[in-house]
């Protein structure tokens, strides 16, 4: 006997498939030709087929003009593939994300390593350094009981319905500061219909101010989660895009900080909050709301659910922490030209994605003391980082340099010429209502990546600090306040069955109104001091003497005559 000796019922298992076979004795129905062609011809493979179809018109019958357009042209035609699978959702938006790394090479646009390094970069690193904080933060029920310990300072007796509103608006929006705001929203979401489950259902004989509170908590969360993004890099994409795309175009200048940008969101985003929260009360809370609400929301209830949680853990004290030191980090690296911050003892090579990384490695090496070996965070907790939105922010980059090096910016700017006469102070504000029409029916980070190059480009032509233009179109795509569709953080919010289209028509449009006027005056006044601090000659702006206009603009004129 060897061993190479096999016994026969071996042999047959052996042979045996690895999936049970399923006898089927009925026989095949055959289908007609036209079943086939509807099988084959379904709206999302016809979407599909659409995108390299339009691509294949726009390359081989537009015409640019200019002497060398074949660039320009194959960027424009693999633009509409990539936004019409965008916008149709044909192909998974992760998968039609990374589309560039093969259309860009393929088309002659961009080489493979310099598309590939778009995908991961400073930017890039802020974004999931950031995001495994936030998960740390979910993890450990953190955000719930800031929540609630800020709603119980607003909960007072007797209670006041708009001071209610006013603690879960700012609750809201100061999360959504620190990360994503769908992330925000979310995370929100729960803690706040939680607060509305102790009301009534409105199928039961209860008063009007119920109902309408439970819409003015609502629609407070989805908008205040976005307006606290504009506050901070980190609380939305559309500021990480504009900061990359800056970086991209003007690798000479300084790049765009988390204190520089907090300098100017800040200041906006509170403006536009406060408007929030009064319309919100002049619609949805009428005069005796909380006498109404009172028998249902008290403060003894805040405190229960309070209680429940627990006192803090070490694990929830060390992740604020490290959360914490973190901004200080962001907040303390470029202060001003004349106090330089901790990122001068690096000579500029350390940015905010650096010690988001840095400190998010933290939490997988302090242990939470819940179990023994335990981290505050591991790979598998780690599992649901959103890395559609990573990939997004890539293509974003990808798009925004090929754009650029291509020279369809320039090709497209030709057209807008006529701008170089127009004041500023009318450019701005149509700049930012054009933005925020788009973005109701596209992504916000798709808006902005198809404008910002676009208006990089008008913005040379003018002779401003393209930020100047790059700021009121990045800020206007995040004002997607009118439909469902507009942002995920919207659909989280009509989800839950309180509020209909037009409660958000009655209150975006106002609100988008009033981001609309707040932007035209801050952009040519804390913005303008924002950009003084980037010497034009920097970013390669010509001098030119111009006629300006009064008020408000007298610092802008400042600007563009900068050398």
């Amino acid at each position: 006997m060897n061993g190479d000796h096999v016994s026969v019922a071996d042999s047959d298992n052996m042979k045996s498939p690895l999936l049970p076979v399923v006898h089927n004795d009925e026989p095949m129905e055959r289908k007609t030709v036209g079943q086939h062609l509807r099988t084959i011809f379904t709206p999302n493979n016809c979407y599909i087929a659409l995108g390299p179809l339009l691509c294949a018109v726009v390359c081989l019958c537009a015409r640019l003009g200019g002497d060398d357009t074949t660039r320009a042209r194959n960027m424009l035609g693999v633009l509409v593939w990539i936004f019409e699978w965008w916008l149709t959702e044909a192909v998974p938006m992760p998968i039609t994300s990374m589309s560039p790394l093969f259309l860009f090479p393929l088309f002659g646009i961009t080489a493979a390593d310099d598309v590939a390094s778009s995908y991961m970069d400073d930017v890039i690193a802020l974004v999931l350094g950031s995001f495994i904080l936030a998960l740390a933060v979910e993890h450990y029920n953190i955000h719930r009981r800031l929540a609630l310990n800020i709603t119980m300072v607003f909960c007072v007796e007797p209670l006041n319905a708009p001071l209610l509103l006013l603690g879960i608006c700012a609750t809201t929006a100061f999360v959504s500061m620190w990360m994503h705001n769908v992330a925000a929203t979310v995370m929100m979401m729960p803690v706040a219909t939680g607060i509305l489950q102790r009301l009534p259902s409105s199928s039961e004989m209860v008063h009007p101010a119920v109902g309408k509170f439970c819409k003015a908590v609502v629609l407070g969360v989805i908008y205040s989660a976005a307006i606290g993004g504009m506050s901070t890099l980190t609380g939305t994409g559309v500021n990480l895009i504009l900061v990359g795309m800056w970086k991209s175009y003007f690798p000479q200048g300084n790049p765009i900080s988390f204190s520089q940008w907090f300098f100017f969101g800040f200041p906006l985003a509170l403006c536009i909050f406060l408007v929030l929260w009064g319309i919100l009360c002049v619609l949805y809370c009428p005069k005796g709301s909380g006498k109404a609400l009172s028998p249902y929301l008290h403060k003894s209830h805040l405190r229960r659910e309070l209680e429940m949680l627990g006192t803090m853990s070490f694990a929830e004290k060390m992740v604020l922490s490290v959360f914490g030191g973190l901004v200080l980090l962001w907040m303390t690296r470029n202060i001003t030209q004349d106090i330089p911050g901790w990122g001068s003892l690096f000579h500029g090579r350390a940015g905010d994605g650096t010690v988001s990384v840095m400190m998010a490695t933290l939490l997988f090496i302090i242990p939470n003391k819940i179990k023994k070996g335990e981290k505050l965070m591991d790979w598998n907790k780690c599992k649901k980082l959103p890395w559609n939105i990573v990939l997004l922010l890539g293509a974003g980059f990808a798009i925004a340099d090929g754009v650029r090096s291509s020279g369809l910016a320039e090709v497209l700017s030709k057209g807008l010429v006529f701008l170089e006469t127009a004041p500023y102070w009318a450019i701005a504000p149509t700049v930012c209502l054009i933005a925020a029409t788009i973005t109701e029916f596209t992504s916000n980070n798709a808006t902005t990546t198809l404008l910002v190059p676009l208006l990089i480009e008008i913005a040379k032509t003018m002779r401003v600090h393209p930020l100047l233009l790059m700021v009121p179109g990045a800020i206007g795509a995040q004002f997607a306040f009118l439909l469902p569709t507009g942002t995920p953080s919207n659909v989280v919010g009509f989800t839950t069955g309180h509020i209909e289209i037009k409660d958000m028509i009655k209150t975006g449009l106002p609100l988008k109104i009033a981001g609309t006027a707040f932007l035209s005056v801050l952009m040519p006044t804390l913005g303008g001091v924002m950009c003084a601090h980037r010497v034009a000659a920097d970013i390669g702006l010509e001098r030119k003497s111009k006629v300006l206009d009064a008020g408000l603009l007298g610092i802008l004129g400042w600007l563009r005559t900068l050398a």
